[in-house]
């Protein structure tokens, strides 16, 4: 919450749990954004760490008016690394045409490896999602 407050953008935790963790708005244009965050400790490896998640896939398969953007974040080396943040639809096209994570039940279980700066998962590249604050842009006061 506070990275988003630094980018200056309200936020809001819902009052009711219907799968949002957080609201951040941009106040001026009435901008809503939904965000789901996902949290791990990291498993030390060899060459870096990993960490796993689960997303449930209701709600990655409920497209809505306003998009979701899930914040996966991994507890390592007693600090949170920097966190990787995918919109849902991308999410869910890496899920449904490229096989990425595994269904398991009513979630998809996603394993991230992260080495040399390097985000991992299935085999795909997520390095472009660190720290993607693109649809947060910094609202100046």
């Amino acid at each position: 919450m506070s990275e988003f407050l630094v980018l200056g953008w309200n936020v809001a935790i819902p009052e009711v749990d219907t799968g949002d963790d957080i609201f951040v708005v941009e106040d001026e244009k009435g901008t809503l954004r939904r965000v789901q965050v996902k949290t791990s400790e990291a498993t030390i490896r060899e060459d870096g760490f990993s960490a796993q998640f689960q997303v449930p896939l209701a709600q990655l398969q409920t497209i809505g008016n306003i998009l979701v953007h899930y914040v996966f974040i991994v507890r390592y080396n007693k600090a949170w690394y920097a966190p990787v943040i995918i919109r849902q639809d991308y999410l869910l096209d890496y899920f449904e045409n490229k096989n990425m994570g595994s269904k398991y039940n009513d979630h998809i279980n996603l394993y991230f490896s992260y080495s040399k700066n390097k985000v991992i998962c299935s085999k795909l590249d997520l390095t472009m999602y660190i720290a993607d604050y693109t649809d947060f842009p910094k609202i100046e006061h």
